[in-house]
């Protein structure tokens, strides 16, 4: 069980690592075009962690799992266990234990953390993305603000003045202006955030005329709230949704396909934890109830890892069946209790009869 458990967080914060850095990527475009700091960054992505977590653990144990029994077999070791009287049963106590407490620990990550996690991470993004001052930390590019609104900014000091700024404001198409200034400033009000422009000049192209008027002034301020208008509270999917929610929730209060997304993940997120005790349970009862080859025990570990890789590739698929009607559900149950059910039918039923190879008699 040692072996196991420090060989399962090995494999887990290696597999951690390596979807770090592919989901890091993902946030590349916002460091260069957003301004997003390095602080945020780093935020950002260990918010992804723990909804990875649930599927790497498993996978890990499952891992180990194979190895473990994997080399004792080689050593002979099982064969000295086996002679002292234990059962295929008693041989697979360690890691049934391991599973069981993994899978209480994904039952606290997919229930409770990761609604959370998952939440914070899109209220994060979605602040970046729609806030003003990181649209105007690009500098030297045309930032689109909303529907209409053009921005320009040349260069941004240390202390948060913006130099040469020119902004294009045609949200009201019959009266598109363009406006030009030496430096100015972002600042935030009670209705909202505005530009304060100093020293510059307001082009308006008169309409039916087509004259340019022409404005020099000292300041002035260009208002930010009509530029999208009034913004829709952000929807929250089903993966943000706390489970207490998911199981209240009431068909009238979300359309149809909504809610069945909700419901398919609320029995996603109660099974995904089992999956801690099938996998290992799977591996040991293939390796255990091999028997010694001394060629090796390839054949039971490829048919252990294409069994598992079914048993996910199933749960991936009753799950997008279940969103689309929720008549699949008990499948989401099924699926997660079969390598249980099966592993530990292997591993208590008698073992079947093997054919001898007799020798042949010699001759009278």
């Amino acid at each position: 069980m040692r072996q196991m458990l420090v060989g399962m967080v090995f494999v887990s914060i290696a597999l951690t690592c390596v979807l770090w850095l592919t989901q890091s990527l993902r946030f590349v475009e916002m460091i260069v075009n957003k301004g997003l700091s390095m602080g945020s960054f780093l935020k950002l992505t260990i918010l992804l962690m723990p909804g990875f977590l649930v599927v790497i653990i498993p996978i890990s144990l499952f891992a180990v799992v194979l190895f473990t029994y994997n080399r004792l077999i080689a050593d002979r070791e099982l064969i000295v266990l086996r002679a002292a009287g234990l059962s295929h049963l008693a041989l697979a106590r360690p890691a049934i234990i391991l599973g069981l407490a993994t899978s209480a620990l994904g039952l606290l990550l997919s229930t409770w953390i990761i609604p959370i996690t998952v939440r914070s991470f899109h209220e994060m993004q979605w602040t970046i993305r729609n806030d003003i001052g990181n649209v105007l930390l690009q500098e030297g590019m045309f930032n689109k603000f909303g529907e209409g609104l053009t921005i320009y900014v040349r260069s941004r000091t240390p202390n948060g003045e913006l130099m040469g700024l020119l902004v294009h404001d045609k949200r009201s198409p019959q009266r598109a202006i363009t406006l030009m200034a030496e430096r100015g400033a972002l600042v935030y009000t009670e209705t909202g955030p505005r530009v304060l422009m100093v020293r510059g000049n307001r082009q308006e192209v008169t309409p039916g005329t087509g004259k340019l008027s022409l404005l020099n002034f000292d300041s002035y301020t260009v208002d930010f709230n009509t530029a999208t208008g009034n913004k829709p509270d952000r929807f929250r999917d089903a993966r943000e949704r706390s489970t207490l929610e998911l199981l209240t929730i009431d068909e009238k209060e979300v359309n149809a396909g909504d809610y069945r997304r909700f419901k398919a993940e609320l029995h996603s997120r109660l099974t995904s934890p089992i999956y801690n005790l099938g996998f290992p349970i799977l591996a040991a009862a293939v390796l255990l109830t091999a028997g010694f080859d001394r060629r090796g025990q390839t054949p039971q570990v490829i048919i252990s890892t294409a069994l598992m890789v079914a048993v996910q590739a199933l749960a991936l698929g009753v799950s997008n069946l279940s969103s689309g009607n929720l008549a699949f559900i008990p499948l989401i149950y099924a699926n997660a209790a079969l390598p249980i059910a099966f592993g530990l039918w292997v591993l208590v039923r008698p073992p079947w009869p093997r054919r001898r190879t007799g020798v042949a008699p010699a001759a009278a």
